[in-house]
């Protein structure tokens, strides 16, 4: 059975690893020596640029030449083409020449051998591929946020995958990460507990599930947040003092039970169900469905409601009925 959360891609939820977060202050990314690639491209576009206006200058108050022949004289120098001088050289020119071209040669080896490095080593592919990651995760909206790719984690991962549903897992342990290639997920490295992850990871665009120790994943943004112990710790409790429900409930909510699933259908605007009662709809009647209940706009729950109970666009339904039934009635509930 499709869940309802695995059939809506715009009902996003958080689950998260703990039930309580600790507070940490390390990303969790894998540390790197010296500077981070970006800067250190930076830093190897800059250095060439800044000869060069050096050597302009230099030449220009050294020789007094013109800012275009003393930009030649640079770049020749720098790049040791050596075509020749293009005036005669002063002692003090020469000897300015000589640091300049030395510059030049090392800062060449230098950004040869910093490319070679970063390409031999994957250090360039890994960051490319992190950066077009970062922009497809920027591209989200109304996606699912897993804090967390544990055990419970990976699992709510592969049924998010299984389902349709875009979601971005965050883990601030790179490892768990490095094999991450399940379809419609975009990994990120870093601590669920930090405001700047999880802004990164699309909070601001995703709605989600609460539990009792994640008041700073709402002040963030989140308006649910779903803690597997806490779940975890329900489900066991119900095996034991209502297996025969629990058992429905996993029935229900397993996509590979096909005669019987759950689903929650939103009505839009315009559509076949909105500003319509529940009996001129045919959910019931024509569709076959068990309507077990609407949860109107407003945020109340109406369990088993009559046949004469209005549908207003906002409402969700919640049904049970075949996987056909439900897309029927899912086509209904579409605007147009």
């Amino acid at each position: 059975m499709t869940r309802a959360i695995g059939a809506r891609p715009r009902l996003a939820r958080i689950s998260l690893k703990r039930g309580r977060m600790a507070r940490q202050t390390t990303t969790g990314r894998s540390p790197r020596r010296g500077l981070a690639l970006p800067r250190r491209v930076q830093l190897l576009a800059v250095v060439p640029l800044g000869l060069i206006v050096l050597g302009t200058s230099g030449y220009h108050a050294i020789e007094g030449w013109s800012l275009f022949d003393a930009l030649y004289m640079t770049v020749t120098t720098l790049t040791t083409i050596g075509y020749g001088e293009v005036h005669p050289l002063s002692p003090a020119g020469r000897t300015f020449t000589i640091g300049l071209a030395l510059g030049g040669i090392f800062t060449l080896f230098f950004t040869t051998a910093e490319f070679l490095r970063a390409v031999i080593s994957g250090e360039l592919s890994s960051h490319l591929g992190r950066h077009r990651m970062e922009k497809k995760i920027a591209g989200l909206t109304g996606h699912i946020i897993v804090c967390g790719y544990g055990r419970v984690g990976r699992q709510v991962c592969e049924d998010f995958s299984s389902a349709g549903v875009p979601f971005v897992v965050v883990d601030k342990t790179a490892d768990r990460l490095a094999d991450f290639s399940l379809a419609g997920g975009h990994p990120l490295v870093g601590d669920a507990t930090e405001d700047a992850v999880l802004r990164q990871a699309g909070l601001d665009r995703a709605r989600a599930e609460e539990a009792a120790s994640v008041p700073k994943l709402v002040r963030a943004g989140a308006n649910r947040v779903v803690s597997p112990h806490v779940i975890g710790g329900g489900r066991v409790a119900q095996a034991v003092l209502r297996p025969a429900v629990l058992d429905f409930i996993e029935v229900a909510t397993r996509s590979e039970h096909l005669d019987l699933q759950i689903e929650e259908v939103p009505v839009a605007a315009g559509s076949g169900l909105a500003g319509r009662t529940i009996a001129t709809t045919g959910v019931r009647a024509d569709i076959g469905l068990i309507l077990v209940a609407v949860k109107q706009a407003s945020g109340h729950m109406l369990f088993n409601p009559p046949d004469t109970a209005a549908l207003a666009a906002g409402d969700t339904l919640i049904v049970l009925g075949k996987r056909e039934q439900l897309d029927r009635a899912d086509r209904l509930a579409r605007a147009g």
